[in-house]
Parts: structure tokens; sequence; C-alpha cells
């Protein structure tokens, strides 16, 4: 499973691969296993006949990168892959929510002291103390920490509790927070090139060729077991209906945001009519894995030879 294929930046979720490891990892694919669509690898499923060493390439939440960097490396090294994309995303020419937050408070600059928000009637406040300025050594000293692992009172701290706080929100909510938190920072919303979302068009340009296949992630990335199963169903079902009128054909793959999910969501995306659903559970498929409940490895900006290493580890799970 990856996300970003772009040269690194600040990481705090290690979503990003470098194209340069990425091809690393594709040349391993070819060599040390047999690379197949998802959608072939769950009929193999189906039949109980799962090719050895057969792997898929997934990509979550569809990042314009997917495009511009990683389609041409996976056509250039034949692999196919299904990148699952966030259809309420595809027009807002802005950056999802998680990375609007790393772009106002893990970048160098001066913040104001006081951070107050009302989250679902509740009053939030954060005094910033001595994390009101950021300088290039904590960028430097963040830069190999993950989101969770800020000292209290860094800034990293800061961005995580904010994380934490507006992960659970109703999409129109959490916008609002992000949208309050922007103005307070004077910051732009202007989205980064190795960020931004893909457009409508650029989805049409990704599936082009046959080699990349797609895939829902709900509507709006919701942390699905948060809300209603009226919601949840409203998020996994618009999304697939939104995202098969933009590409023109049925969409039959869906993964659960943050890998989240709970009965009634399963129940929900075979509701629906999706083929399977995509966890983040670490673990190789096997004949008898739910189809509904397909796991998956979450693969880090590794080397080729670390990524060679870790994928044998994995055939001998």
């Amino acid at each position: 499973m990856y996300h970003r294929v772009a040269e690194k930046d600040i990481d705090p979720w290690s979503l990003c691969v470098t194209p340069q490891h990425f091809a690393e990892h594709l040349e391993v694919l070819k060599q040390f296993a047999q690379p197949i669509g998802l959608i072939e690898m769950v009929e193999a499923l189906l039949a109980c006949n799962i090719p050895d060493r057969s792997t898929v390439v997934t990509f979550d939440d569809g990042y314009a990168n997917n495009l511009y960097n990683a389609k041409p490396l996976l056509e250039l090294y034949n692999v196919p892959a299904t990148v699952f994309v966030t259809p309420g995303y595809l027009e807002k020419g802005r950056e999802y929510w998680w990375d609007e937050l790393e772009r106002i408070f893990l970048k160098t600059g001066s913040l104001p002291e006081k951070l107050s928000l009302c989250i679902q009637a509740d009053a939030s406040e954060w005094l910033l103390g001595a994390a009101v300025d950021y300088s290039n050594e904590d960028y430097r000293m963040d830069f190999k920490r993950r989101a969770w692992e800020g000292t209290p009172g860094s800034r990293l701290f800061v961005y995580y509790s904010i994380w934490q706080q507006l992960q659970n929100l109703p999409e129109a909510e959490r916008q609002e927070a992000v949208d309050e938190i922007i103005t307070w920072a004077d910051a732009s919303t202007i989205a980064r090139s190795t960020h931004r979302p893909l457009t409508r068009k650029e989805v049409c340009a990704l599936v082009q060729g046959g080699l990349v296949d797609v895939g829902t992630h709900t509507m709006n990335h919701l942390f699905l077991p948060a809300f209603s199963v009226a919601t949840q169903r409203d998020e996994i079902n618009t999304s697939k209906v939104c995202l098969e009128e933009v590409v023109g054909r049925p969409v039959q793959a869906f993964a659960y945001p943050f890998g989240a999910y709970n009965k009634e969501t399963v129940a929900l995306a075979q509701e629906a009519g999706f083929l399977c659903g995509c966890s983040t559970v670490e673990e190789p498929v096997w004949d008898q894995s739910d189809r509904f409940q397909l796991p998956r490895f979450r693969v880090q900006d590794w080397s080729g030879d670390e990524f060679k290493r870790r994928l044998l580890k994995w055939f001998r799970c």
C-alpha cells in the first residue's frame, strides 16, 4: 500500500516514497514476485487459486503524483495498480485536511500564541508557548519523527493534538475548523504540487491504457466507525456513483479510510456492489481471506534492498 510518490519533505505519516525508491520497489517486484491487478487477485481468491508470490500494488487517497510520478514507472515495469480515490476532493483545489495542517504547523516560521476552536459545541484551546516559533532545527528534528512522536509543547505535539480532534468530525465541520486554522495562521489555501489530489480530468488520464484501475476511498475520507450507518452508507455509495460517472465504467474496489471499519461498514461495502474492500491489517492474503477485509502491507520510503528484505519476509509469513 502506497500513498504519495514524490521527493521527500517533512512527512509525519510516512506517506511519501521517492520516485527513485518506487522504481527500485517495482524492479524488486518484477524479479521476486508476480504482480497482478487487484480484481484479478480477488477473482483468484474466489476460485481458491491465488498465484504463488502474487502481489498487488495499491495507492490510497488519490494524490495527483500517482498520475505524474507513479504511473510512468508502473508502465515502464508493466506493473498494474489500483488507486483509491476520494471523489469529494477532486474539484476542491485544496490539499487533504491532514496535509493542510502539516503545511501550517510543520513549516518554519511563527504562529500566533493561542488557537481557539469550537468543535462540536465544545471549546478547545491550544497555547503554543515555545512552539510559537518553529526553527530550521525544529524542522530537521521533526523530519525524522512521526506524527505521534512530538514532545509535549512542541509544534509536532500541537499538530498531532489538533489532528486527533479533527479526525472523527463530519466533513463540513472538519472543513470549517481547518478554514478557521488557516485564517488564524494567515496561511494560503493553494495546494502544493507534491500534495494536491487528482482532478476529474486527471483520474481519466490515470486509467487510460488499462494498467491502472481506480477504486473509491469514501467521498470525504471519513473515519467511518465514528458515524451512523446512514452516514456511512451515503459516504460509500455516493463515492461509487461519483467515481463511476468520472471514469464511465463500474468501480469494483473500495478501501476503508484510515483502515478503520466495523461490521456495519463491511456489510455496507458489500451492499454497495463492490467486489472487495481493502483494510490496513498487515498480513498476506490467503485462500480463506475475507475479500471485504483484504489485508495490505504499508510500504514506506525504503531502499530497494530494504524493500526486498521485507517482501521476502512477507512471503514467509
